[in-house]
């Protein structure tokens, strides 16, 4: 991503020539790009260019985002922080990040107006250096002969398993919040109607770790082949004994469901829906909302929900209408019992679509006594899960 110094050669008669070459280590591109490091700092550098999608063309005056996570350990415990740097492409569509962790992982996005990337994860490496292209490309939602249409790109590549290479059947390919396939008898899957830009594919199958790839979605595109790991490879064996009253739950459901106060999914309806993931059955439900919270979200509405505060504001959460805001981050509650400061990471994370017997959505007003946390001016959310 440096343009470097040209180098004569002179070449006289047939003899051969040796000439070496050299390039600047990671450390020399640190200091020459964001000055002589600190004690305080990693000193590691993210660069790259944002190129349009379309055209494969430079775009300049793109705003590129870059987040991690940090934690430190002290005397009143483990404290968490979410440092965010935030840059302008050039004219030539180049961006510097300094200072990123290394090693260690770094979500980046880019935008400008209504074309954006997803929110994407890269990993810096130990030695602090680490370029990556980024494809700007609009990700709205278009009405074509009456179907709901993110793009016209196209992807396609092959899903097997790790430890044996076989191919694997019937695996779950998907763009983020985007359109999904499955795999054939042969792993081969495609992917059809894509929004064009950098995004995020999440691959899934039955008895898999899943996995999620930052994948370009431009012409000529090359294959895409990934490879998932069983469960056993990764987690340990672990049996959980309790006593959970499934069918009272499912009781107080059905009984409220008939009362017609709030928004219900039962797991017939959650099947027909088909989601990726428990996030997505928010997508396109009136009121409710799945957005990344700024820092200047942070209103009483959100704070008396989640704790307050700025280290809330970069996490992506589901959204509803309160009393007294446009937004206010609801109650989640699991199985009837109350999760404090959630988000959607972990409700994807832990609770799949197919796992789940029935949501219940509230506004505030709508909310049962058992749903209320407190007078927070919001509604609540209510997993059931098996």
């Amino acid at each position: 991503g440096i343009e470097p110094m040209l180098h004569s050669v002179t070449v006289n008669g047939p003899r051969s020539l040796l000439t070496n070459l050299a390039i600047p280590s990671a450390a020399s591109l640190s200091a020459a790009v964001c000055g002589a490091s600190s004690g305080a700092s990693s000193a590691a550098l993210l660069i790259g260019i944002v190129r349009d999608a379309r055209g494969r063309d430079p775009v300049a005056g793109v705003t590129v985002a870059a987040e991690w996570v940090e934690l430190s350990i002290g005397r009143s415990g483990v404290a968490r922080r979410t440092p965010r740097r935030v840059v302008t492409t050039r004219e030539n569509g180049w961006f510097a990040i300094c200072n990123v962790p290394s090693p260690g992982t770094v979500t980046l996005t880019a935008s400008r107006n209504a074309d954006s990337t997803d929110l994407i994860e890269v990993d810096v490496p130990a030695d602090g250096f680490l370029r990556r292209e980024l494809y700007l490309g609009d990700a709205r939602t278009v009405i074509v002969n009456d179907k709901a249409r993110r793009g016209d790109g196209r992807l396609r590549g092959t899903v097997v398993a790790t430890n044996s290479g076989k191919p694997l059947v019937n695996a779950q390919v998907g763009i983020t919040n985007g359109p999904t396939t499955r795999t054939n008898e042969r792993g081969e899957w495609t992917l059809t109607d894509a929004p064009a830009g950098t995004r995020a594919l999440e691959v899934r199958a039955v008895g898999y770790y899943p996995a999620r790839k930052s994948v370009d979605v431009v012409d000529g595109a090359a294959p895409i082949n990934l490879s998932l790991a069983t469960f056993k490879s990764v987690l340990d064996t672990m049996k959980v004994l309790a006593d959970y009253d499934r069918y009272s739950n499912l009781a107080g459901f059905r009984e409220r469901r008939r009362s017609g106060v709030g928004r219900y999914f039962s797991n017939e309806d959650i099947a027909k829906r088909g989601p990726l993931v428990t996030s997505d059955l928010f997508l396109m439900l009136p009121g409710v909302y799945v957005e990344y919270l700024q820092p200047e979200d942070t209103t009483s509405a959100f704070a008396s929900s989640v704790g307050g505060g700025a280290s809330v504001a970069t996490e992506k959460s589901i959204l509803m209408r309160g009393t007294t805001t446009n937004r206010c981050i609801p109650a989640i509650y699991i199985n009837g019992n109350w999760m404090q400061n959630i988000v959607i990471t972990d409700i994807d994370a832990f609770m799949r679509p197919e796992s789940l017997e029935g949501i219940e959505i509230y506004t505030a007003t709508q909310t049962p006594p058992q749903f209320q946390p407190g007078l927070t001016g919001c509604g609540s959310i209510v997993f059931w899960r098996r």
